[in-house]
């Protein structure tokens, strides 16, 4: 069953390097909403494994065995994201305000982040790379530059967001469409929940990637 839903993706899709956009474009905007979690740490969890989850399906779709300890490691090292994400962490934890100031850095910092992992993986795999002989000092510049422009890229998914709910709201008196769906918040919701499902192994990874696929459709 597993290996059919794999396969649909590879079939719906066009070139690598295009289901690979697609790919970490879906998974930035899962990041930015995890980065909006109020609480301390949570997000990270969850930012993570949207992360992992992006990996893997780069790694299908280059044909590449995927290492889930060897990822980790990887990521810790490119990005250096449980030190230099603290600052901004503690941030929530100061009530009122600073949850929200927190909440929105996270979601910029989240997007930006998953972003440039995506990019660096992509690169990487597109030049003939595996997960064996990623050298991670190499990309370090180039991780750099591509968290610069994933900042960019976030705003202009935010931008994007902006202009559909304003064209909804102004272009038709139809019911909106959470009134049949699910709310941006319930999705929120909802991913957390498989989030902390997956990190307490109550599901697979692949479990959880169909659930986010199709919670995404809901939206």
């Amino acid at each position: 069953m597993i290996d059919y839903f794999l396969n649909k993706i590879k079939e719906t899709m066009g070139s690598r390097k295009d289901k690979s956009e697609a790919v970490i474009k879906s998974s930035v905007m899962w990041s930015m909403g995890a980065g909006l979690i109020p609480i301390p740490v949570a997000d990270m969890v969850a930012v993570t494994a949207i992360q992992m989850d992006m990996l893997k399906q780069l790694c299908v779709i280059y044909e590449i065995n995927f290492s889930e300890s060897q990822f980790k490691t990887l990521l810790a090292t490119l990005t250096g994201s449980a030190l230099s994400r603290m600052g901004a962490e503690a941030i929530k934890v100061i009530p009122g305000l600073g949850s929200v100031i927190g909440g929105v850095s996270m979601a910029a910092i989240s997007g930006a982040t998953t972003y440039a992992v995506g990019q660096v993986f992509m690169t990487h795999f597109e030049n003939g790379g595996n997960m064996q002989n990623f050298d991670v000092e190499a990309f370090k510049d180039f991780y750099k530059k591509q968290f610069e422009r994933g900042k960019a890229f976030v705003e202009e998914l935010r931008k994007e967001k902006t202009t559909a709910e304003a064209n909804k709201a102004t272009g038709s008196e139809q019911p909106p469409k959470s009134a049949g769906g699910t709310s941006t918040n319930d999705a929120l919701a909802k991913l957390r929940e498989l989030s902390e499902l997956l990190d307490k192994g109550l599901i697979t990874p692949e479990e959880f990637k169909l659930l986010k696929e199709n919670l995404l459709k809901t939206i």
